[in-house]
């Protein structure tokens, strides 16, 4: 087997040297109001999950209590062994 030639990394450039980015160009007050925006948006996306899940909730509880009061779907859904209820 031949010898495998071992590459050195090519030298990473320093940290003064990488790009500006967008966080720091912006001032920090802008940054800010950026943040608060962005929780406002998630605590209304949260709340709209959760009514939405209240409301699937809701609608399960309304046709099970329908479904209760239903005397063809008691009987259906019932059990046929009524010699224990002797």
């Amino acid at each position: 087997m031949a010898k495998k030639k071992k590459t050195t990394p090519a030298p990473r450039p320093a940290a003064s040297d990488a790009p500006a980015t967008l966080k720091d160009l912006l001032s920090s007050d802008v940054l800010d109001k950026l943040k608060a925006q962005s929780d406002a948006l998630k605590a209304e996306e949260n709340e709209k999950k959760e009514a939405a899940r209240k409301a699937v909730e809701d609608q399960r509880k309304a046709e099970q209590k329908r479904l209760e009061n239903d005397f063809a779907h008691l009987l259906e859904n019932s059990s046929q062994d009524w010699h224990k209820f002797k």
